[in-house]
This record gives structure tokens, sequence and C-alpha cells, in this order.
């Protein structure tokens, strides 16, 4: 009878011992087995994203000429609205570069814009993170601003060979200065606990008091550059509620966020130029 009970108990038993050596590992070695662990997932997670491109790019071939060339006339358009686009933003560098000399202002930091493909979300109530398919290899730097077509995406958290961990705008642990559009007082924004599946939001702090948000008549949230983090006029997203805060000096608010952020599939990582 004593055998038998400890054959019942000896997963618990071992379950103990691992974890009690677990605990006494140095630290060192406790983040060096994490690396290697995560560097030893990543090709599958890489790999796994080939695949998934390779089927998608044969389930393109499928569709007809038809569609083909409707989409190809689409793409037309957007070329031409792009380079229209360009003309205007060189053009506007050129009016802020002769202003910045003239009055001798210092020029906001450079970026260099390097694409990734999206290889695997984690979203939780605690963090919301995404690993994407470049890193150390493409230069990419832990703190870089990341953007997709709704405005800011994230920033990058940690790097490693091959991929690079992406904790997004609606995540807890990211924040930024940011202002209402049309004003210029900095606010603080922070990513707000979202549960799965549930629409991405945020709050922001120390908003004026003269400012006012609905739902009905929201306000756009930007980044306002202070920090040098993130490029200022980046869309956030928007303002829905403005409540006086419990020491009556300022107003604390929701934002409604980019509801795509949990389905990214591409974003653009802004490396700064002086990391290179």
């Amino acid at each position: 009878m004593p055998s038998r009970r400890f054959d019942q108990a000896r997963p618990f038993a071992t379950l103990a011992i691992v974890v009690l050596v677990w605990l006494l590992l140095p630290v060192a070695v406790k983040s060096f087995l994490r690396v290697s662990f995560f560097e030893f997932e990543a090709p599958l997670e890489v790999s796994a994203s080939y695949a998934r491109d390779l089927q998608e790019y044969w389930g393109l071939r499928l569709h007809s000429n038809t569609d083909l060339i409707a989409a190809g006339r689409d793409m037309a358009r957007l070329h031409a609205a792009y380079d229209n686009n360009i003309q205007q933003n060189a053009e506007l560098r050129g009016q802020i570069e002769r202003l910045e000399s003239l009055l001798r202002l210092p020029s906001f930091p450079e970026y260099r814009s390097e694409p990734a493909r999206v290889v695997r979300r984690d979203f939780s109530a605690w963090w919301q993170r995404v690993v994407i398919r470049k890193g150390k290899n493409f230069g990419i730097v832990e703190g870089s601003p990341v953007v997709f077509t709704g405005g800011v995406a994230g920033r990058v958290s940690e790097v490693r060979a091959t991929t690079a961990i992406v904790e997004l705008v609606s995540s807890p642990n990211v924040r930024l200065a940011a202002v209402v559009e049309g004003d210029t007082r900095p606010m603080s924004y922070q990513g707000g606990i979202n549960p799965s599946f549930a629409p991405p939001k945020g709050n922001v702090e120390f908003m004026p008091l003269d400012i006012f948000a609905t739902r009905t008549a929201p306000r756009r949230l930007v980044t306002s550059g202070l920090g040098g983090v993130f490029p200022p006029g980046l869309t956030i997203g928007y303002v829905v509620s403005a409540d006086p805060s419990t020491d009556g000096l300022f107003k604390t608010g929701e934002v409604e966020l980019d509801s795509r952020l949990s389905s990214l599939t591409e974003v653009t990582v802004l490396v700064p130029l002086e990391a290179n």
C-alpha cells in the first residue's frame, strides 16, 4: 500500500523538484535558457509563416482573369494616388527643412522603414503582442516604433536573431505621450486591459479640462513626438469619453483603437537611422 501511494505522488514530487531546481538556478542561466528556447522555436514559426504565404499565393492563382484585371485596375489607381502623395510629401519635407534652417530648430529624428510580416499573435487580458519575421538580421533595434495603415501599431520590445516581439499599442505595458488633434498640450496614453476577442481600447490621462469627447463626437488622439520615439501626428485612436479625474485637475478618458490590431498580417518598423 505505501508503494502504491508513492507511485501516485511521484508526478507531483517530480514537479516539485523541477520547480525547486528552476528557482535555485542563477538568473544568467535562466536568461540563457529562455533565449535559447525562443531561438530554437523561431525557425518553426518562420517556416509556418512562409507556408501560409505560399498557400495564400496559390489561392490567389485560382482567381479568374476578370478578377485579376479588376485588381490590376485598382492597383493602378492606388499607384497614381501614392505618386501624388509622394510628390506632396517631398515638397512638404523641403519646406520643413527650410524653416528649420531659418529658425535654427532641431530636426526630428530620421527613420528607415522596414516592412515585416506577422508570424504569430499572442493575446491575453494582460498583454497583446505579435511576433514579426525580421530581427537583428535586418537591423531591427529594441524600442523602435511600429506602424500600420491605421496609425500606431506598437513598439519593438524584444529583438532576436531572425524575429522580434512587438508590444501592441493596446497592451497595458505601452505608454505614449499624445495630444488631441488640433491641440498642443501633451497628455499620457496607456493601453488598457483587453479581454480576448474584445474591441481594443486604451486610456488617456492628464487631459485638460476644456477638452470634451463623446462617442457621438470623438476626438482623434495622435502622437506628440515628445520623447523622440514616435514621430508626431501618428494616429493612436479616438477619445470617446472624458470624465474629471479624482483630483479634479485633469480628465481621464477611454480611447477606442483600430479594430484591425487583432488581425494584423504586416506592419512597418521605423528603425532610427542613428541606430544604424
